[in-house]
C-alpha cells in the first residue's frame, strides 16, 4: 500500500514538472518569434527601399535651344557621351523656340530649356503639366552703336533703335527700361525690328544702322573684327531700375515625369549646375564643346560670349520670386506674351 501511495506521489511531481516545462516553453516561443520577426523586418524593409530607390528611368529626353539658353548644358552633353552621368540622358538641340514648343506640348520631352515667357505659354496651353525648375540664363542683351554717342539710357531718347525679338523678351526688356527712364518707348524713339539677328548684326557691321539691341553671341559676331562696340550693358540697366533679376532662359521639367521620378530631377539639376559651373570656369575648354555640341557654330565666338551670357542655376524660392516678378512685367506689357495669363503656384517646382 505504501508503494502504491509512493509511486502515485512521484507521478504527481513528474506531471507538475512537465507542466511546468511545457508552460516555460510555451512562454519563450512567442518571444523567440518575436525576436526573429525583428531580425527578419529591417532587412525586407531596407531591401524594398534599396529597390524603390534603384528605380530608374530608361533615359531622360532633353531638349535645350541653341545659344545662351544652351550652353550651360555643354559639360553634361560631353559627360552623357562618355557615359560619365548618373542617368542616361538624350539630348536634342533646337536652333528655334517654335521646334521646341510642338513637341514639348505632346510630351516627347522630359526637360527642356527654353525662354521664360515660353515656359508660361506652354505651362497655360499644356493645363498645367509642365513645372519651371530653374532659371538657367540671366541677362544676354546689349544696346550696340556704331559710334561712340550712347553712353547711357537717356542718351537713347530721339534715336532710331533697331532691334530682334518683336513680340518677346527682348521688346518688353527694352520697353521696360525705357519707360523706368522715363523715355517713351512709342513716342521717344523709333525701334525698328528686324526678323533675324544676323541680320540685325551685318547692317550694324558695315554701318548700314547706327544703333541695335542684340542678344549674345550675336553681339560678339558684330563686335568682332569691326568699329561696333557695346554701348549699354542692358542686365545692368535693368538691375538699375528692378529689384529682381532680368529672367531670360528656365529649365522646365514635364511634370508627371517629376512626380515619378523626383530623384532624377534632383540629379539632374545637381549634374547641371556642375556643368554650368564648368562652362563658366573652364572657358577655353567650354567653348570647345559648345561648338561640338552644335549650340553656337564656332568656338571662338562662343569663348568671347560666354562671360557675357550670365548662365546659371537658380531654383527654390530665389527663382519663383525672380520668375513671378519676370513675368509680371511681361504680362503687363503683353499678356499674351506669358500665354494669356500669370501662372499659379503650381508653376513652380
Amino acid at each position: 500500500m505504501k508503494n502504491i501511495k509512493f509511486s502515485a506521489l512521484i507521478m504527481a511531481v513528474i506531471m507538475i514538472l512537465s507542466l511546468f516545462v511545457f508552460a516555460s516553453c510555451a512562454n519563450e516561443s512567442p518571444k523567440a518569434n518575436i525576436e526573429e520577426t525583428k531580425g527578419e523586418t529591417p532587412n525586407e524593409t531596407q531591401e524594398e527601399t534599396e529597390k524603390a530607390e534603384e528605380e530608374k528611368p530608361e533615359s531622360i529626353r532633353i531638349i535645350t535651344l541653341a545659344g545662351p539658353t544652351g550652353m550651360g548644358m555643354a559639360k553634361l552633353i560631353e559627360s552623357d557621351t562618355n557615359n560619365q552621368t548618373a542617368y542616361n540622358y538624350e539630348f536634342t538641340v533646337a536652333s528655334a523656340p517654335d521646334q521646341v514648343s510642338p513637341e514639348v506640348i505632346k510630351g516627347n520631352y522630359d526637360i527642356a530649356a527654353v525662354p521664360v515667357n515660353l515656359a508660361s505659354v506652354l505651362y497655360n496651353k499644356t493645363e498645367g503639366k509642365l513645372q519651371v525648375a530653374g532659371i538657367n540664363t540671366l541677362g544676354v542683351l546689349y544696346m550696340l552703336e556704331n559710334g561712340n554717342t550712347i553712353n547711357s539710357v537717356a542718351d537713347l531718347k530721339g534715336k532710331t533703335i533697331y532691334a530682334t525679338g518683336q513680340g518677346s523678351n527682348p521688346e518688353y526688356v527694352l520697353r521696360y527700361i525705357l519707360s523706368k527712364n522715363n523715355i517713351n518707348p512709342d513716342k521717344d524713339v523709333t525701334i525698328e525690328f528686324l526678323a533675324e539677328h544676323a541680320e540685325l548684326a551685318t547692317k550694324l557691321k558695315n554701318n548700314s544702322v547706327a544703333i541695335g539691341m542684340l542678344p549674345e553671341p550675336q553681339v560678339t559676331s558684330a563686335t568682332t573684327g569691326s568699329e561696333v562696340r557695346i554701348a549699354l550693358d542692358l542686365t545692368k540697366e535693368w538691375d538699375k531700375v528692378s529689384e529682381y533679376k532680368l529672367v531670360q532662359g528656365c529649365i522646365i521639367v514635364r511634370k508627371e515625369f517629376a512626380e515619378k521620378y523626383p530623384t532624377a530631377v534632383a540629379k539632374f539639376l545637381e549634374e547641371y549646375k556642375s556643368s554650368v559651373d564648368f562652362v563658366k570656369n573652364n572657358i577655353d575648354e567650354a567653348s570647345t564643346l559648345i561648338e561640338k555640341a552644335g549650340i553656337i557654330p564656332k568656338a571662338a565666338v562662343a569663348k568671347k560670349a560666354i562671360p557675357n551670357c550670365n548662365i546659371c542655376l537658380i531654383t527654390g524660392e530665389e527663382m519663383k520670386s525672380y520668375v513671378s516678378q519676370m513675368l509680371n512685367v511681361l504680362f503687363e506689357a503683353n499678356a499674351s506674351s506669358v500665354g494669356g495669363r500669370l501662372p499659379d503656384d503650381r508653376f513652380y517646382y
